[in-house]
């Protein structure tokens, strides 16, 4: 496999652009080094000049965190290999071999517990273990927690009494003739002491195997029938030694409930994915029943969408590891290169294995599970990091010390357009103090001053209207002092004054414009003591008034994270409002032509039914039912919107077939 040196480094991502021509057209994998050499990103390609001509386009289109890796990069190079399955393993080596910090990494550095039974001995032990896989081994797993299997194991060997001890303690039984404590309380049956011979212990040992492998119910029948049989011979004894292993069992079986009823082996995997972070979920199903469950949350710092995450994902789960692939792993999205990475998969296993997202069924009801585990696994890990005092102040810190702030931004305001080619232009404000979300102080803003789609005017316009608000409510507030400090509230009423306190720091989202002109509403205010930055989605660059150049944060900096975090809910909360407006104005259009409904009704259907959707789902019993709407005008209602859904279903036919152009 040829192989290209590493270009050298001087500075930009044209300056290690290689020479036009010189990459080859074959498949390969590449990586990109820093001015030190580290690798900080590896990545693989069918056609490995296409590939590369992507990184050094203009850096403004492309993706931001593509962006930061080529503007963080100082030369790349490439190696060549025969076929996409190579290209697969060699960019799994690359990874594990250089840790580039560019690359997602779902692989942590814990091992997950194994149930093992050393079928390979003429006395086989069951253990709980971690680590590599052995010959002559018999594995179940993997499980989540050590303790877990360690319990389910202690309920099973009052019923499949085999050895448990290791080789030192099962020597020495037989060497002093006395068994150990466990041959005592009948939770193994002391082949040390020849209490059962080899042959009577390994078909205990295969009927437990049989019982993990998913083959319980015919052993419950089995013992049933036995148990059955002894309360008839009059051995009641028996009987109830047999009820209390049928009980031990069942408990056993309530923590691995079958879920797929087929018996299948599989891996059930889920994404749940913000901006910023991605969670991964992963259920072992073995025999049908879940053996284990693990997760991670990881950095998203690559570019790409739901299968390409769940391509990384698999490599770097399955590449190094041929033991714990299953013959079916259940996905959300199918990788880019599904064929190529079964075809690895296969390989690595000795048997055919399928990459599939799960359409109906079991399998989709349990993929649906796994992914609310995922997207509860996302928030509870970002609320872990929202809420750690220790964190917020340490990201408040890095603010203060990176924007030059004469004190820590204990509240922060941030404040977002939106608009759709300039129609119901919005904007929202978001608070947040002590590095958490106040949602009590979330505003809302019409922007009506400005015509047409200018992010710039409309922040400018609601930045006026914000601070005129606070300069209003300081100039008519009293001072009250409380056990916690002084509070501004209304004299007339006595009610605290929200808005009547400046913060330490106002964020807009944008870049020099939008920072322009917030800075310019302020100073045409008369306000000089806020200060004002603004945040790019493009680069994540902290951009600050009058200045050139933008503050550039660490990756890893929590300052960061929590602008971001500002930043992405004044967002949402901006984006939630604006659809909120459209559906609103869609209904208000919709019911304009229907004959007989006037200003008031169409009010009062709007205030009942809240959305254009749930205005369509309605009946014409439903519609009815509002009052002032009588049955005729139901049926025009619904007329109305059965025949605009018509018309759009014909508009999208059209413009799918090439009828209509749009732009």
């Amino acid at each position: 496999m040829p192989s290209r040196p590493p270009t050298r480094p001087t500075r930009g991502p044209q300056s290690y652009r290689p020479e036009p021509g010189s990459i080859p057209t074959q498949p390969g994998v590449y990586r990109f080094r820093d001015s030190r050499g580290r690798v900080i990103y590896v990545g693989k390609a069918k056609n490995l000049r296409a590939r590369l001509s992507s990184y050094f386009q203009d850096v403004a289109h492309l993706h931001p965190r593509t962006a930061t890796m080529v503007t963080s990069a100082a030369a790349v190079d490439w190696t060549v290999v025969a076929t996409e399955v190579e290209a697969l393993q060699l960019e799994y080596s690359w990874i594990k071999e250089f840790d580039p910090r560019f690359n997602v990494k779902y692989r942590d550095d814990k091992s997950y517990p194994w149930l093992a039974v050393t079928v390979g001995e003429e006395f086989p032990r069951v253990m709980v273990g971690r680590g590599a896989k052995r010959k002559g081994t018999r594995y179940f797993g993997p499980y989540s927690h050590a303790w877990a299997i360690r319990d389910t194991v202690d309920q099973l060997l009052r019923v499949f009494p085999m050895r448990s001890c290791s080789n030192g303690v099962f020597k020495r039984s037989g060497q002093i003739g006395r068994p150990c404590l466990l041959g005592y309380i009948d939770k193994c049956a002391a082949p040390c002491v020849g209490k059962i011979s080899a042959e009577e212990h390994r078909r205990i040992v295969d009927d437990f195997c049989d019982f993990m492998a998913g083959n319980t119910a015919g052993f419950l029948k089995r013992l049933e029938r036995e148990m059955y049989a002894a309360s008839e011979g009059l051995d009641f004894e028996k009987a109830a030694r047999l009820r209390d292993d049928i009980g031990a069992l069942n408990r056993a079986l309530e923590k691995q409930a079958v879920v797929l009823g087929d018996g299948t082996d599989a891996d059930v995997v889920a994404i749940a994915e913000d901006p910023l972070e991605v969670a991964v979920q992963i259920f072992h199903v073995r025999g049908g029943r879940i053996r284990g469950q693990r997760g991670w949350v990881a950095d998203r710092v690559e570019e790409g969408d739901t299968g390409d995450l769940v391509e990384h994902f698999l490599l770097q789960l399955y590449g190094g590891d041929a033991d714990i692939i299953p013959r079916e792993i259940l996905v959300p999205a199918l990788p880019p290169e599904v064929e190529t990475i079964e075809q690895l998969l296969g390989e690595l296993r000795g048997s055919r294995v399928s990459v599939r997202v799960p359409q109906r069924g079991d399998k989709r009801a349990l993929q649906e599970t796994v992914a609310r585990n995922a997207g509860q696994a996302l928030a509870l890990h970002k609320t872990k990091r929202a809420s750690d005092l220790t964190t917020r102040s340490r990201a408040l810190e890095e603010i203060q010390q990176a924007l030059e702030l004469d004190e820590a931004p204990l509240r922060i305001e941030c404040f977002d357009v939106s608009n759709l080619q300039g129609t119901e232009v919005v904007a929202s404000m978001v608070v947040f103090e002590d590095g958490l979300a106040r949602k009590g102080e979330y505003r809302r803003f019409v922007i009506r001053g400005v015509d047409g789609q200018n992010d710039v005017a409309s922040m400018h316009e609601v930045i006026t209207r914000r601070f005129r608000r606070l300069l209003d409510e300081q100039a008519t507030s009293e001072s009250v002092v409380t056990d916690d400090g002084p509070l501004l509230v209304d004299p007339d009423t006595g009610r605290p004054r929200k808005f009547a306190y400046a913060p330490g720091l106002v964020v807009v989202d944008g870049g020099p414009p939008q920072v322009a002109a917030a800075q310019r509403a302020l100073d045409e205010l008369g306000i000089d003591d806020i200060p004002v930055c603004g945040l790019a989605k493009r680069l994540e660059e902290v951009w600050l008034p009058e200045q050139e150049d933008p503050v550039i944060l660490p990756r890893s900096s929590e300052g960061l994270y929590l602008l971001q975090r500002v930043r992405d809910e004044a967002h949402r909360f901006a984006i939630t409002h604006h659809r909120n407006r459209r559906s609103k104005s869609m209904v208000e259009s919709l019911l304009d032509d229907v004959p007989g409904l006037g200003e008031v009704r169409r009010k009062t259907l709007l205030k009942h039914f809240g959305s254009l959707k749930k205005l369509r789902a309605a009946t014409v019993d439903d519609l009815a039912q509002v009052p002032g709407i009588g049955e005729r005008t139901a049926t025009a209602i619904k007329d109305a919107v059965e025949q605009r859904a018509a018309t759009r279903q014909t508009v999208a036919i059209n413009t799918a077939t090439g009828e209509i152009q749009e732009d």
